[in-house]
């Protein structure tokens, strides 16, 4: 990614890696934020009359998100997984 002034977002799979079928940039959080979860829906993982919490659920498990820096490299803002699992935790000694 070259050098930028503004940050962009892109989801990820459950390995850490740009979505297969998602690998796009999305130019807010909320923009990437929906098309996870039109994905989701689209792939029928949402349930019908489900509330905001189960959606956000199912999202969280199935995408992961970055941001791109200033420099333009990747930040990790959440990885897909359970739910809960914003970024891992560090191992205290």
């Amino acid at each position: 990614m070259a050098h930028c002034s503004s940050r962009v977002y892109r989801l990820l799979d459950g390995q850490g890696l740009p979505h297969p079928e998602l690998d796009d940039l999305f130019e807010s959080l909320e923009a990437a934020q929906e098309a996870a979860h039109r994905w989701c829906e689209a792939k029928g993982l949402i349930p019908q009359l489900a509330d905001a919490r189960v959606i956000q659920t199912v999202v969280a498990q199935q995408f992961g998100v970055e941001v791109s820096t200033l420099k333009g490299d990747w930040r990790t803002l959440r990885h897909a997984g359970p739910a809960g699992q914003v970024m891992p935790r560090l191992q205290q000694a």
